[in-house]
């Protein structure tokens, strides 16, 4: 079973480069991110003919989550995540998909920092901490796959000066990071490459694409039920450098 997180940036912009993907990668489950489009205008026709049946969490020109499922119609848990109800922001969804709970996440980026969208950035992270510790708490098979806006490792970008003051890197970020997967969720993409040195995004601005000048930011973390099927992790890398791709590479992971 293949697992992906793919941040599209716009999915209508995107949406050739999708099928294309789920046409010749033939992914059991993506969880999408920056959708950039409300629910009522999101072009699920299309989706439903490359043969997958799909949840949608939609904004208007921002944000925007989903969740899809080849040959099937994943079945939603949840929208949202609770502890804030003034964030109107749709940043998480959650189906299951079989025997699997499937979180699909795009969290706040949170520049400039310090100032309030890095202050909402760890509140936001915080409550995705604790949805986590009661996902770990069904003791279930479940993966938290997404855009998490967050540099973990100083290995996991191609320069540490240049990322130096973004919110991506900084100490509060990554210690969130740090508490969630202390929770006991298995971080598919370091298990498979400890070393650090793969990137899931490259900007489109200074040719960092072209530099090979990217980072990692796309994570899927595995439950220790889903992490006793842990078979291997990746980027499909390739679908970054075609023409009008998304700055993000399909990242994967694949179970048993």
């Amino acid at each position: 079973m293949k697992i992906v997180s793919y941040n599209v940036n716009g999915i209508k912009a995107r949406l050739e480069r999708l099928v294309e993907y789920l046409t010749e990668a033939q992914p059991d489950i993506v969880c999408l991110q920056e959708l950039k489009s409300s629910d009522e205008t999101l072009p699920v026709a299309a989706i439903e003919a490359a043969g997958y049946g799909a949840v949608w969490h939609g904004q208007k020109g921002f944000n925007g989550v989903a969740i899809l499922a080849k040959g099937q119609q994943p079945v939603e848990r949840q929208r949202g995540l609770a502890g804030d109800p003034e964030d109107a922001h749709s940043r998480y969804i959650e189906a299951e998909v079989g025997d699997l709970i499937v979180g699909g996440l795009y969290l706040p980026n949170g520049n400039p920092q310090p100032g309030p969208k890095f202050e909402y950035k760890l509140r936001w992270m915080e409550r995705l901490n604790a949805r986590a510790a009661a996902l770990l708490a069904e003791e279930r098979p479940a993966i938290l796959a997404g855009d998490f806006n967050v540099i973990p490792n100083d290995d996991d970008t191609f320069s540490v000066r240049a990322m130096a003051e973004d919110a991506l890197m900084q100490p509060e970020s990554r210690a969130r990071y740090r508490e969630l997967l202390a929770q006991g969720w298995t971080d598919a993409l370091r298990t498979r490459f400890p070393k650090g040195g793969v990137w899931t995004f490259w900007d489109y601005q200074a040719g960092a694409w072209q530099r090979d000048a990217g980072f990692r930011i796309d994570h899927l973390l595995l439950s220790p039920q889903a992490a006793d099927r842990f078979t291997g992790a990746g980027v499909d890398k390739a679908y970054r450098g075609r023409e009008k791709a998304s700055d993000h590479a399909p990242t994967w992971v694949t179970l048993r």
